[in-house]
Formats: C-alpha cells, structure tokens, sequence
C-alpha cells in the first residue's frame, strides 16, 4: 500500500534525483582526482606531492563513498515506495 502522504509520482522523482546525486558525487571525485594528481617539478602544482596527493585521494574517497551510499540506500527505499511495497520502515 502506498504512502497517504508521498504519491508515487513523487517518490520517484526523488529517488530519481538521489541517482543523480550519486552521480554528481563520482564526478566531484574524479575532479578531484584529476586536479590533484602530481606533476613534476612541484613549482607548477603549488607543492603537492605524491604523500599529499594519496591522503587527499583516500580522505575524499571515504566520505564521497559514505555520502553515495547513503543516496543509494535513500533511493532504493523511495524506488519501493513508488512501486507501493515497504521495506521494513515501520515508522510509517
């Protein structure tokens, strides 16, 4: 049965744009990958080298992938609403 306070239209749409998160994330990720790459002699990249380059890459990593996944989670619930089945969210 589905939600008297979220149409099914409209669960979509939002589980749509949940999915576009996710890929807006990705790309902030490889734009940041890519900016933050090293290039020799240090002198054009500002003085970042491979050490600073590899913490970079983990820390954004970590938390661009905690913030998909949280959009992903979110999207697959709003999807199940929209199709009119529950998935254990009890305090509906």
């Amino acid at each position: 049965m589905p939600s008297p306070r979220l149409s099914p239209k409209f669960a979509r749409m939002f589980a749509l744009q949940m999915v576009a998160t996710v890929v807006v994330l990705v790309a902030v990720l490889l734009f940041v990958v890519w900016n933050t790459r090293p290039n020799h002699p240090l002198a054009t990249t500002g003085g970042i080298d491979p050490t600073n380059t590899t913490i970079t890459w983990i820390a954004f990593t970590g938390i661009l992938f905690a913030l998909a996944m949280i959009h992903v989670i979110f999207a697959r619930q709003l999807f199940s609403e929209a199709r009119g089945t529950r998935r254990g969210i009890a305090s509906w």
